[in-house]
């Protein structure tokens, strides 16, 4: 996976999505696919086996949600009353977290983790926010956990832990955003999650086509705030970013 053709189209292809990344983030982009190859011919971590799909499929597609999560993070952070730190002359604000649920081989979630300090280092003066973020993945499958602490591992990548169990029966601190990508239908996923999310926190959930019939399934306490289309480099397929948070009235 991490053959000429990929590296070769990786720096295009973040430059189509809006990213700056380091020499360092994309050799952790490519290793994860690496990874994913070599688990996947003993253990059934995804459905998608061909080089050129995973990286358009699963590379790219998850690295599509970074900049719009950078942006939402940023706003929050822009409301939030800074924070001196006695170290630091700079303000300090909270950290933020992010629950990927129904992870799978870490997609989005390791994307995530990798790109986020990157994006986030690289924001210009004005904005930018000396907040980390922690990724949190959760998956039912031990193997697929397994899978993601290896990962992490294997990467240096302080910033990710993985979670086995389902998502419903865990005890988690409230989280700031929750992801997922191919996990359930939109009610689904609130009311699975609903309880690990933060007060003022949103779901992120990556779809294809706008789910029109999954939004007007919701309970009336949820809102869809902003349907993002996205466009995943190399890739011929409809994507979105579906954005819910609960109503204020509620």
């Amino acid at each position: 996976m991490n053959s000429t053709p990929a590296r070769q189209a990786l720096p295009g292809a973040l430059q189509a999505l809006g990213l700056d990344l380091s020499p360092q983030a994309c050799v952790q982009l490519l290793a994860h696919l690496d990874l994913i190859a070599k688990w996947s011919r003993v253990y059934n971590l995804t459905a998608v086996r061909d080089p050129a799909e995973m990286f358009t499929h699963h590379l790219l597609d998850s690295l599509a949600a970074v900049s719009p999560l950078v942006r939402h993070l940023h706003g929050v952070a822009a409301l939030a009353p800074p924070q001196a730190e006695p170290s630091s002359e700079l303000p300090v604000r909270r950290g933020f977290h992010v629950l990927d649920v129904g992870a799978g081989a870490g997609l989005p979630g390791v994307s995530l983790a990798i790109a986020l300090p990157d994006v986030i280092a690289h924001a210009p003066a004005k904005v930018t926010a000396s907040f980390a973020v922690q990724v949190t993945c959760v998956d039912a499958v031990a193997k697929k956990a397994g899978f993601i602490r290896q990962v992490a591992a294997e990467l240096a990548l302080k910033n990710l832990q993985a979670l086995h169990g389902r998502i419903e029966s865990l005890e988690l601190s409230p989280v700031d955003v929750i992801t997922c990508r191919a996990f359930a239908s939109l009610a689904d996923i609130v009311q699975l999650t609903g309880r690990h999310l933060a007060s003022g926190g949103v779901w992120m959930a990556l779809k294809g086509v706008v789910p029109h019939d999954e939004i007007q399934a919701l309970p009336d306490h949820i809102e869809v705030f902003h349907v993002e289309p996205l466009q995943v480099p190399h890739l011929d397929a409809q994507r979105c970013l579906v954005w819910m948070r609960r109503r204020e009235e509620f």
